[in-house]
C-alpha cells in the first residue's frame, strides 16, 4: 500500500499477544514502563527523568520502581528483539513530546547522546544485561535511532550539520506516515515539521521585509535559503502569475471542467493541464512524451469510469512518483532527465499544479521529496548542486503558496510603460503578511514589514 493511498491512522493492526516469563503479557509489561515514564516526566525536573531512563534502560539497576525494572526484564527475557526496540522507541518519544511542550530542549540532546555511554560496550557475565546492551547497541545503529536524532538536531547551531539538515521538515514525513512507528513518534514527527516549516516561512518574511528596506543597515539580513541573491527574484517571477492565469485559478477551472469526465478523459486533460502556459518548450516535449506513456496505462480498467476523488487522489500520487522517485528509493528517469536540462523551476511548479488540484496528496509528494533528500544527502553539497538548487526552489515556491502567507507585488514606477508579457522583477517589490495567528504578531509589530491588501 503507498504512503499517500494509507489508511486513517486509526486503522491500525492490533497487537499480537504474548506471555512473559511471570505470565503477563508483553503489551502490559510495556504499558507498565510507558505509565511509569509518563507519570515522572511530567512530575520530575528533566535531569532525573533522563537519569531515572538510564538507570532503567542503560545500567539496568537502581531505579526507583522495581516494577518497570520488572517488567523491562520480562519484555528482554521473551527475546523478542523487535519488542523491545518499539519499547524504547515509544519511551524515548513519550521524554521527547513532553520535554518539547515544556520547552526543554537540551535534554532532547542529552537523551540521544545517552545511547552512547561507554558502559553498553563493557562485558558482564549477565546474561540478560549482554542481551539488552546488545540490543541497545543494535539500536544505536539502527534507522530508528536515526530517526531519534533528527528532533536533537534542531536545536543544534546552524550550519554545523550536513546539508541536508536544512530539510528537516521533509526528513520528517516519513515518520508520522509510518503507522508502525508508537503514536508518540508519529505525533512528535508531524508537530517538528510543521514547527520547523512555519519557521522558515516566518525567516522568509523577514528576510524579503529586511532586504527591500530602505533603512540602512550594517549587517546584511539573514537569508534562509541558499539561492543567494537569486531568492528575491525567484519569489517575484512565482507571486507575478496573478488574476485568472495564476496557478491556484487555473486548477480551480481544471477541477471544474473535469469533475464528470471519464478517467481516460480526466488523464488526457490532466496532461494538457500539467504542461499549459509552461514556455520552455523541451519541458513540454519530454513531459508530453515521458508522462503519456505512463498516464495512458495507468489504472487502465477505470478508463471507462466517471473520475472520482479517490481516482484523482490516486492518480496525483502516481504523476508524483513519475516526477521525483518511483521505487520510493531512487530519483526516477524524468527527475533526473527534467533537472539535468535545468528545468528545476519548472518541475517544481508541475509538482505544485497537481497539489493545487489535490491537496490531499502533498504529504505523499513531501514523502516523496524525504526520499529524495535521503538518496543525495551523503554525497557532498558541491557535488550535487542541481539537487539543492531543486530542493530550495521547492522549499521557496510552497512556502509562498502556503495557506497562512500572503505575498504581494507593488511595481515601484507605475507610469512606466512596459509591454505586458515581460516581466522585470527588478522593478517590482514584493510584501508578505502572516495570516497565521500564532506568528502573526511578531510580523506585524515588525516595522519594517507592510503587508498589502490581496486582490
Amino acid at each position: 500500500m503507498m504512503i499517500g493511498d494509507s489508511l486513517p491512522d486509526t486503522l491500525t493492526d492490533e497487537p499480537s499477544i504474548r506471555l512473559s516469563k511471570s505470565g503477563r503479557s508483553i503489551q502490559q509489561a510495556q504499558e507498565t514502563i510507558y505509565s511509569f515514564l509518563l507519570e515522572i516526566v511530567k512530575k520530575w525536573p528533566p535531569e532525573e527523568t533522563l537519569l531515572e531512563f538510564k538507570r532503567l534502560f542503560i545500567y539496568h539497576v537502581d531505579s526507583i520502581s522495581a516494577e518497570a525494572m520488572q517488567s523491562l526484564y520480562e519484555i528482554v527475557f521473551s527475546n523478542n528483539e523487535e519488542e523491545f526496540r518499539n519499547t524504547l522507541k515509544r519511551c524515548c518519544y513519550i521524554l521527547v513530546n513532553n520535554w518539547d511542550a515544556a520547552r526543554h530542549y537540551k535534554p532532547i540532546q542529552d537523551l540521544v547522546h545517552v545511547f552512547t555511554d561507554p558502559s553498553t560496550h563493557r562485558y558482564t557475565a549477565s546474561p540478560t544485561l549482554k542481551r539488552l546492551r546488545l540490543w541497545l547497541n543494535n539500536f544505536v545503529s539502527s534507522q530508528g535511532y536515526q530517526e531519534l536524532r533528527l528532533f536533537a538536531s534542531r536545536y543544534e547551531e546552524q550550519g554545523r550539520g550536513p546539508w541536508s539538515s536544512r530539510y528537516t521538515s521533509y526528513l520528517l514525513v516519513p515518520q508520522y506516515v509510518n503507522l508502525k512507528n508508537p503514536i508518540e513518534q508519529r505525533e512528535a514527527a508531524r508537530a517538528l515539521s510543521r514547527q520547523l516549516k512555519d519557521r522558515f516561512k516566518f525567516d522568509l518574511a523577514m528576510y524579503i521585509a529586511r532586504s527591500q528596506s530602505t533603512a540602512t543597515s550594517e549587517r546584511k539580513p539573514k537569508n534562509p535559503t541558499a539561492l543567494g541573491d537569486e531568492a528575491l527574484r525567484l519569489i517575484k517571477t512565482i507571486v507575478a502569475r496573478r488574476g485568472p492565469f495564476s496557478y491556484a485559478n487555473l486548477a480551480n477551472i481544471f477541477v471544474n471542467q473535469t469533475k464528470h469526465l471519464s478517467y481516460k478523459n480526466f488523464k488526457h486533460s490532466l496532461k494538457k493541464y500539467l504542461i499549459f502556459s509552461v514556455e520552455n518548450p523541451e519541458f513540454v516535449e519530454t513531459l508530453q512524451a515521458k508522462l503519456a506513456e505512463k498516464l495512458d496505462a495507468l489504472y487502465v480498467e477505470h478508463d471507462h469510469e466517471t473520475v472520482t476523488h479517490a481516482l484523482i487522489l490516486r492518480t496525483c500520487n502516481r504523476v508524483i512518483e513519475y516526477l521525483t522517485t518511483e521505487n520510493q528509493k531512487d530519483p526516477s528517469q524524468l527527475f533526473v532527465l527534467l533537472l539535468s536540462k535545468g528545468n528545476a523551476l519548472t518541475l517544481v511548479i508541475a509538482l505544485l499544479k497537481i497539489i493545487l488540484v489535490c491537496k490531499h496528496a502533498r504529504t505523499h509528494l513531501e514523502a516523496r521529496i524525504a526520499e529524495l533528500v535521503t538518496y543525495y544527502q551523503n554525497y557532498p553539497e558541491d557535488e550535487c548542486n542541481w539537487i539543492v538548487n531543486f530542493l530550495e526552489i521547492f522549499n521557496v515556491t510552497f512556502a509562498i503558496y502556503a495557506e497562512n502567507v500572503q505575498y504581494n507585488l507593488i511595481k515601484m514606477d507605475a507610469e512606466q510603460s512596459q509591454p505586458t508579457h515581460l516581466f522585470d522583477p527588478d522593478e517590482y517589490r514584493i510584501f508578505s503578511q502572516l495570516r497565521s495567528n500564532r506568528v502573526v504578531t511578531e510580523v506585524l509589530l515588525d516595522s519594517e514589514i507592510n503587508p498589502i491588501a490581496s486582490d
